[in-house]
């Protein structure tokens, strides 16, 4: 399993994570490949040696045709666009990447990243996320920065990413809106609930790209991982600082026994409440990003029939759901513990099959399959398209995996 650590010594920005992870191995012809695919203007990218304070680091040179001679990015805190043709909604990004042939996993991550930006965008503007007019993170070039990204993630086979806390700068940048305090209202909200670090720059280290790649892509967040680091890349920022402006990103092959992940476990229970809003609620804690949620029939006092409602979330959004609980429901307390798990690393591929090309999810321990699952979605629509039932549809799609021996 590969693992990636973001070390966001100076910050992290769209352009510098995209830098890093080429100069880490990532393929660039594999990113523009892929990128090629999309309905976006054409553009040419390269990444080109910088001294950053004595550290020799990659710098990304991207080049948008046929648009005005400023050439603005969210690349490393740049924020004032003008070619506002170029601005897109959060739910037209969405739709590309969705209807796009890029590989599964890039387009669960690019989603993710755009999901988080849009509601933090939408939070602060007061509207809805999939209205969001993107300006520093829906210009072209921001789109290229977070899909690149994704592309980087999966030419290096990046599994797991573990975060260093990140800081943020101080003082005052000129964006879209205005003149804004740093940092940026967008980064702060997605920053909620993630370990800012203690460095006290003048200027913007942290762009909502950055951010956003932190709070959607991040597994964890903390110290570097004891294991041996396999190849380490650096990516500059586009502005001069007293200290190298540069993203630090390091790669681990993680042979042993997967590490125990922390999770934390709330719980509550209700003998007052309905089947509807139940499920309701179930609905809101998982949209608001919990792992898991699930409801157990208890006997309470004076033998009431209740229910538990129990929801596995990471430490860092235990805070925003216990809220959503005692908002959402009857309950007049949740209460919270820590809890440890081990997963299977998991490994989406694409496979052909008599009912067309389907997704199966590979689920790996210590680098061998012992799980392969279709995916859900595919299987029905096999199903609807072609009139038979979801378990004909299913095992035939299992048996064809396991024969084509895709664990190899």
């Amino acid at each position: 399993m590969k693992l990636l650590y973001l070390d966001c010594q100076s910050g992290i920005s769209g352009d510098m994570t995209l830098a890093a992870l080429m100069d880490a191995g990532a393929d660039l012809d594999y990113i523009l490949k892929h990128l090629s695919t999309l309905p976006i203007d054409s553009f040419t990218m390269d990444v080109k040696q910088v001294d950053k304070r004595g550290i020799s680091s990659k710098m990304l040179d991207l080049q948008l045709q046929e648009i005005d001679s400023h050439n603005h990015h969210d690349h490393d805190h740049d924020h004032d666009h003008d070619h506002h043709h170029h601005h897109r909604k959060a739910s037209a990004i969405l739709q590309m990447i969705e209807e796009s042939s890029l590989p599964l996993r890039v387009k669960k991550r690019s989603k993710a990243v755009f999901e988080v930006i849009a509601e933090a965008e939408g939070k602060i503007h007061g509207m809805d996320p999939k209205d969001v007019h993107f300006h520093e993170v829906g210009a072209m070039d921001s789109i290229i920065d977070v899909i690149g990204v994704c592309l980087a993630l999966e030419s290096l086979a990046v599994d797991r990413i573990i975060s260093s806390p990140v800081p943020t700068g101080y003082g005052k940048i000129n964006i879209a809106h205005g003149l804004y305090p740093v940092p940026a209202p967008a980064t702060a909200e997605l920053l909620k609930g993630i370990p800012l670090a203690d460095f006290h720059v003048e200027g913007e280290l942290t762009t909502p790209t950055g951010a956003g790649f932190v709070r959607a892509l991040a597994d964890e967040y903390g110290h570097m991982p004891p294991l041996a680091i396999e190849s380490i890349g650096y990516g500059a920022g586009k502005k001069n600082f007293s200290h190298p402006n540069v993203l630090r990103v390091l790669l681990f092959q993680q042979t042993e026994t997967l590490p125990r992940e922390k999770i934390a476990v709330l719980e509550c229970q209700l003998d007052d409440f309905t089947g509807e809003a139940l499920g309701f609620t179930m609905e809101r804690v998982l949209a608001e990003g919990a792992l898991d949620v699930y409801f157990t029939p208890v006997s309470m006092k004076k033998s009431r029939p209740g229910t538990l409602i129990t929801v596995l979330v990471k430490p860092e959004k235990a805070l925003e759901i216990e809220e959503l609980l005692l908002r959402e429901t009857s309950t007049f307390g949740v209460r919270k513990s820590e809890w440890s798990r081990r997963i299977l690393s998991r490994e989406f591929k694409n496979i052909d099959t008599s009912f067309g090309i389907m997704t199966v999810k590979l689920g790996k321990l210590e680098g061998q399959v012992i799980k392969i699952y279709p995916e859900y979605e595919d299987v029905k629509r096999a199903a609807e398209d072609n009139n038979c039932s979801f378990r004909e549809v299913y095992l035939s799609v299992q048996q064809q995996a396991e024969k084509e021996e895709v664990m190899l």
